[in-house]
């Protein structure tokens, strides 16, 4: 005769052995895996991109991005900053790119890019426009554009040691503008003329020619000089 305690003991006995004896890869029993951070990791390329940037104290001077991703880029510079100093730079086709110098080396730094997920992906594209600009030799001095008579004429033009001077663009095209201005810059000075960097190719009886380092984004123009 079985009593009522050997049928209780048998049941846990049972119930124990049917949770030792559980599928383990039944969905409900696996142990749920580590959740890796997966930081996705920008790739820089080599560029010669040329623009303007402010520091914290407001001045402005020139710079040329020697190499630049979506989170990151570094210029050189006429001047040195301060680790951890926040910049504004201007470049040509890319616009406004707020930033932290995070790193400083010989004739310039590298900062790291302040931007939203959207504005880094529009980096990142036009970033690969001026790569293929550059491998397929599009340049200024391979291509002829036309030139056409700004609405916004009235512009500034920056100069190497960061004074600013009043001009007007008579005309402008996609690698270069014709600027009346006094006294006009020597030859051969590297100029910056509202967001677009250039040296000056050529005087006139008003002013100077101006050829820009790469050949420009219409929307760049348009913006600039309307």
């Amino acid at each position: 005769m079985i009593s009522a305690r050997n049928t209780e003991e048998a049941f846990y006995d049972q119930t124990s052995k049917s949770k030792t004896d559980e599928n383990p890869t039944d969905p409900g029993n696996r142990i749920p895996p580590k959740i890796v951070d997966d930081r996705r990791q920008y790739r820089r390329v080599d560029v010669r991109i040329f623009g303007r940037f402010m520091r914290e104290d407001k001045q402005e001077f020139p710079c040329r991005i020697i190499n630049m991703s979506a989170g990151g880029m570094a210029m050189l510079a006429p001047v040195a900053c301060e680790q951890g100093e926040r910049i504004v730079a201007y470049l040509d086709n890319f616009g406004r790119i707020e930033g932290k110098v995070v790193r400083c080396f010989e004739g310039g730094f590298a900062i790291e890019i302040t931007a939203s997920a959207v504005r880094r992906e529009k980096i990142a594209n036009l970033l690969t426009w001026a790569v293929n600009q550059e491998n397929l030799g599009l340049s200024s001095e391979t291509r002829v554009h036309e030139r056409k008579v700004p609405n916004k004429p009235e512009s500034k033009l920056i100069l190497p040691d960061g004074q600013t001077q009043e001009c007007r663009v008579i005309d402008v095209s996609l690698s270069g503008a014709s600027v009346a201005v006094d006294p006009r810059p020597a030859l051969g000075t590297v100029v910056v003329l509202g967001r677009m960097r250039g040296f000056v190719v050529r005087q006139h009886d008003d002013g100077v020619a101006i050829q820009f380092a790469s050949v420009q984004n219409p929307d760049s123009i348009a913006q600039s000089f309307g």
